[in-house]
């Protein structure tokens, strides 16, 4: 049975400034718990509908009720469990790197964690306006990837006037992707905002303008969602580094 301490504890996590504070957040759903477990991460607590078979210390079972009250998903996935936050490791610039700027959707940016951990980028860089990826909605979208890409929050503005490697910018008027000559193992990808794209400021600072050739006969659509554009390039920029 769940406390009263316990089910504050966890309705406070959907919110960042709490997740902060307590430097805890929330995972759901058996599979991505597991997957979780399997990492570095520090495990607090698991409540569960169905014992998960770890020290009695860690693990509580609860009614589907119980699980109802503190869960964030319309329908509840048989568990939940509070990890620690892990600390970011430096940013490793000898391999490609993407780097969000004010990406809001929490789905995306799940997506886009995915996308990098199914790529192999191993360095994802927020500026401070992107969604938090601690975000119950981001873990859950990430389906456990989280634990496999270091993800650092900064001034992406101060972070890409210091740094000494391809800048490459996705960008409705850019080169085409398919036939630009000059695409590295190594640099960072910017990707933008839903709605506004990349901002001004972090345009100014971008060495390679890229995108996403349109082929419909009509060439209406106005744009690609953020993480479809984001595998796209993910993708010619990995099959490149096979023909190199």
């Amino acid at each position: 049975m769940l406390s009263k301490n316990q089910i504050k504890l966890i309705n406070k996590l959907k919110l960042k400034k709490h997740r902060v504070e307590s430097n805890l957040f929330v995972a759901e759903g058996i599979k991505t718990i597991k997957e979780l477990l399997q990492s570095d991460l520090k495990l607090q607590h698991v409540y569960a509908t169905e014992p998960f078979n770890l020290e009695s210390t860690k693990e509580t079972l609860i009614s589907e009720t119980d699980l109802k009250r503190v869960s964030f998903l319309t329908t509840p996935n048989q568990a939940l469990a509070v990890f620690e936050i892990p600390k970011s490791k430096p940013i490793d610039l000898s391999q490609l790197c993407v780097a969000l700027d004010d990406v809001r959707d929490p789905g995306n940016l799940g997506t886009i964690i995915r996308l990098c951990d199914w790529f192999g980028i191993h360095n994802l860089i927020c500026n401070k306006g992107t969604v938090d990826c601690f975000n119950p909605k981001v873990v859950q979208a990430t389906m456990g990837s989280i634990t496999r890409v270091n993800i650092n929050y900064l001034d992406l503005e101060s972070f890409l006037k210091e740094i000494d490697v391809p800048i490459y910018g996705a960008f409705m008027e850019g080169e085409n992707v398919y036939t630009h000559k000059n695409l590295s193992e190594t640099g960072v990808l910017v990707m933008g905002n839903e709605a506004n794209g990349v901002s001004k400021t972090i345009e100014a600072l971008i060495t390679e303008k890229i995108a996403i050739p349109r082929f419909g006969e009509l060439k209406e659509t106005e744009s690609l969602n953020v993480a479809t554009a984001t595998s796209i390039l993910l993708s010619e920029f990995k099959r490149r580094s096979i023909e190199m």
